[in-house]
């Protein structure tokens, strides 16, 4: 192909790029494999014969790729709003470092859909950094708890959290909290699992404190800033790794931290609220809400954008709004900033390196079931309270426990479990019935 003509297909292939609003979200690197090069092929190259393998496109297919040791994927596990729906969860991204840590910064509500789907052991889904103590931004910590704990995890949870104005408005008391609403939920598994992945450690640090390291463990270095929104507690997180420089806004309206310590970062997620007309045609809000929420205690699209043009990442990334508002937010953007900018969604991906981000969209299933890591939980543990009473063991019924005796004695034998057979113990049981 000459210089100066795109093929049909990269010319299709631009133009509903275009179409769909997607093209402002492509990096330069990105956007160079389709325009005025010589040889350009479509997207990922060619396919070479009817049964081989097409090249890789816009996509990522969770644990098919091992990351270089200066590499990082983020990816996005929420981008909504507080009411969490089906095709968009709230606010969570989980940052793959290619030394192999996993870090998820914030856990909001129906993210853990979405961290599933990636199909990652729970061992190594441990380390949960929040920015701030609002629902859409911690509320599936619960699923992360309990789910994690039920599919193998064998260590408590790691929680780093700003604390307060007051100590009941900080990390800690929260944590405390969680585990005392939760404490039916925690005894009923220590109990029948082991209780030490019920465990969590709490991590407070002082949301004043201005750039300040929180966290910092095999070449990861965190440090916190604080933010503002709604109220003393709120901070953002400037991440080191491999000589580059991470941002994750958490909510925030503009700041003079953000702006100082921002600079000239390799990639900063920060959010981008919708316009108040959107909050009042399509979120049903009051006027007088509408353009409080997205400009006084959020930050706007252009706001954003002025915010973006100064501090000059090498990418941008707008997060928080649903999907109906992103031309909006993407318009108001463009107004103020023209670098590189991702509007993100649920599930969308990126790759950074010194030498080149790329951007794609993870494929995973809906249904996807855990995944075992190498290490075993420990037994359940003697002496724990049972905290099931013998008024409510005297309710087992007989004939129903019996029917499942064959399938119980084929497993026992397959796994060799006969030395521990909880049915013995039962004044029902009636072998072979």
């Amino acid at each position: 192909m000459k210089t100066g003509k795109l093929s049909l297909l990269g010319a299709v292939v631009v133009a509903t790029l275009i179409t769909a609003g997607l093209l402002d979200r492509m990096t330069q690197d990105s956007v160079s494999r389709f325009s005025f090069i010589e040889s350009a092929q479509a997207a990922g190259g060619m396919v070479k014969g009817p049964n081989e393998i097409a090249p890789d496109r816009y996509v990522y297919y969770p644990g098919t790729e091992v990351l270089a040791k200066d590499e990082v994927r983020v990816v996005a596990c929420g981008t909504g709003m507080p009411d969490a729906r089906r095709g968009q969860a709230s606010a969570c991204f989980l940052f793959e470092f290619g030394n192999g840590e996993k870090i998820i910064f914030d856990i909001g509500t129906g993210s853990m859909r979405n961290i599933n789907s990636l199909m990652i052991p729970a061992e190594y889904l441990t380390k949960i950094i929040l920015s701030h103590l609002h629902t859409d931004h911690w509320g599936d910590l619960a699923s992360l708890w309990a789910g994690g704990w039920t599919a193998g995890r064998p260590v408590p949870l790691e929680v780093w959290g700003p604390s307060g104005q007051t100590p009941e408005m900080g990390t800690k008391h929260a944590i405390a909290g969680f585990l005392q609403a939760y404490n039916w939920d925690y005894q009923t598994r220590a109990y029948k699992i082991t209780p030490i992945p019920g465990s969590i450690n709490v991590h407070e640090f002082d949301y004043k404190a201005v750039n300040k390291v929180i966290y910092k463990d095999k070449g990861i270095t965190v440090r916190s800033i604080p933010a503002i929104h709604t109220g003393d507690g709120p901070v953002s997180f400037i991440i080191e790794y491999a000589g580059m420089k991470l941002v994750f806004g958490g909510d925030t309206s503009p700041n003079k931290w953000f702006v100082e310590h921002a600079r000239n970062a390799d990639f900063v997620i920060h959010e981008a609220f919708g316009t108040p007309e959107f909050f009042v045609k399509d979120y049903n809000q009051p006027p007088q809400l509408a353009w409080r929420a997205c400009c006084e205690f959020h930050t706007s699209p252009q706001a954003f954008g002025k915010i973006m043009s100064t501090i000059k990442p090498r990418h941008a990334v707008s997060y928080h709004s649903f999907e109906e508002a992103f031309d909006g937010i993407r318009a108001g953007i463009r107004e103020t900033y023209d670098g590189p900018l991702s509007v993100a969604t649920d599930m969308m991906v990126w790759n950074i390196t010194k030498d080149k981000i790329v951007e794609r969209m993870a494929v995973s299933p809906d249904r996807a079931s855990g995944v075992p890591g190498p290490t075993r939980q420990p037994p359940p543990e003697k002496g724990v309270p049972d905290p099931m009473s013998d008024f409510i063991k005297s309710g087992e019924w007989g004939p129903g426990f019996n029917a499942q005796n064959e399938l119980l004695d084929a497993h026992s034998k397959k796994y060799n479990l006969q030395d521990q057979d909880w049915r013995k113990q039962k004044p029902w049981y009636k072998p072979g019935k």
